[in-house]
């Protein structure tokens, strides 16, 4: 078990109140709460999060998720388990969450214009960056 750096929650608690919000939001946009928390558990995954795959992971399955879905989530690519549809979202989400050495190419964007509106693909986009943002907070003030 680790220590909290700091107090974070406390410390930060009107910009950490934001960040949440914006999650909150995107969980209620048309994307669809199990999408996007999909999407939250596997950035989670990249980025090595404890406390966001631990929370995430049991959204899914109070939302129904199959224990198939979440056991093959790290090979999604192979998994017969996922529609073409959130193929393309986990896909974003890797890209963008290896941005550094993705750049979120073409290749990673394209798919997005088959199953996804504009504003979907913005809002995705912003879930992406929103975990990421909370995974990097709870990471580095270890909770």
């Amino acid at each position: 078990m680790t220590t909290l750096r700091q107090p974070y929650a406390t410390l930060s608690a009107p910009a950490l109140q934001h960040l949440r919000a914006i999650k909150q939001q995107l969980e209620d946009s048309p994307l669809g709460r199990n999408l996007v928390e999909l999407v939250y558990l596997r950035v989670s995954q990249l980025n090595g999060c404890a406390f966001c795959l631990d929370l995430h992971g049991r959204a899914l399955r109070s939302g129904g998720d199959s224990a198939a879905r979440l056991d093959t989530l790290a090979g999604w690519r192979l998994s017969p388990h996922f529609t073409a549809r959130e193929k393309a979202a986990l896909l974003w989400a890797e890209s963008v969450t290896l941005i550094a050495s993705t750049q979120a190419d073409d290749a990673a964007y394209s798919p997005l214009l088959e199953h996804f509106n504009a504003q979907e693909i913005c809002d995705l986009t912003m879930a992406i960056a929103s975990m990421n943002a909370l995974n990097r907070l709870a990471i580095a003030m270890r909770q």
